[in-house]
């Protein structure tokens, strides 16, 4: 079977301090950062197994920023030359060196794909693009964000200026932040999909990949359906959650956040993203996510609506 793995292991630490981010500058202390490590390479130890003989596609997405680490950089490489594995993704800020992607041949930089967030304030700009602009010369797919804070949108006009017409800049609706409909209108200018991140999705009972070929890895091995979903499935490595691999409605009143709500089944998103799910990179950027805004309308909210 086709098998999408969301691996979150503990580790929390992060090198910057972004005011809207609870990891901000945390840091981890030695053994947490071994504990980390060990579960992290059991975890690419099963995958180089693949008892199962499953079609696996990850990604990671850590609390904080893992690919300062080296064994996540490791990971991203082992895991991108095993032929079983379709792609591997991460969750990052970019901020870590990208030497490692010399020692990529093409079948590697094939199946790695970067989702990349710009935090205005953190880096300098002409660094990050700079680091784009390594992914772009090595043949890595990525995307780039940002959150739709009012303080960062200069800044991400000015990244979407810089950014080539081709790649897909996506802004996450601030959590707790109230958009008004010119607010709203600034942001879908640089993201088309904006709207499907501004508005809560009503999923309960609604029907989910998640669970039946999405499934969401902790540190310990045990599998969720997703990580808004507590109830565990069963276990990575003794193979227990295999059983509960099903169709199944979704549990919560709503979806808010992108690596959740892009599995609904009533959404498009998979049509969208065709290829590009795990690292956020729509099918033909930028006319695919451009039909689907259109096609979608107006939000059906008239009233200003929080983002999360």
């Amino acid at each position: 079977m086709d098998l999408s793995i969301l691996y979150r292991g503990p580790l929390a630490s992060c090198n910057y301090d972004c005011p809207y981010c609870p990891f901000a500058k945390r840091r981890d202390d030695p053994a947490a950062l071994r504990t980390d490590r060990v579960a992290l390479d059991r975890f690419v130890d099963w995958a180089v197994r693949n008892p199962h003989g499953d079609r696996i596609s990850v990604l990671f997405t850590p609390w904080g920023e893992a690919l300062t680490r080296s064994w996540y950089r490791r990971a991203l490489l082992r895991l991108a030359g095993l032929p079983q594995v379709g792609r591997v993704a991460i969750q990052t800020n970019l901020a870590a060196r990208l030497d490692f992607l010399a020692d990529a041949d093409t079948d590697q930089r094939r199946r790695l794909a970067f989702w990349a967030t710009y935090h205005p304030g953190q880096v300098d700009r002409e660094v990050f693009l700079r680091r784009c602009g390594t992914l772009r010369t090595v043949g890595v797919r990525f995307s780039v964000g940002v959150v739709g804070l009012p303080e960062h949108l200069a800044a991400a006009r000015s990244l979407r200026a810089a950014l080539p017409a081709e790649v897909y800049l996506w802004v996450n609706a601030a959590d707790g932040h109230r958009y008004d409909a010119a607010q709203q209108g600034a942001w879908t200018e640089l993201d088309p999909l904006f709207d499907y991140s501004v508005h809560p999705h009503p999923s309960a009972g609604r029907s989910c990949r998640t669970g039946e070929s999405v499934v969401s890895v902790d540190g310990s091995g045990t599998v969720r359906r997703c990580h808004f979903v507590a109830e565990p499935l069963g276990n990575l490595y003794d193979g227990s959650y295999r059983a509960a691999l099903r169709p199944r409605p979704c549990p919560l009143v709503s979806c808010d956040c992108h690596i959740g709500y892009v599995h609904l089944r009533e959404l498009p998103l998979y049509d969208v993203f065709a290829g590009g799910v795990l690292e956020r990179i729509p099918h033909a950027f930028p006319d695919t996510a451009s039909e689907v805004a259109a096609a979608a309308g107006p939000a059906a909210a008239a009233d200003p609506v929080s983002g999360g």
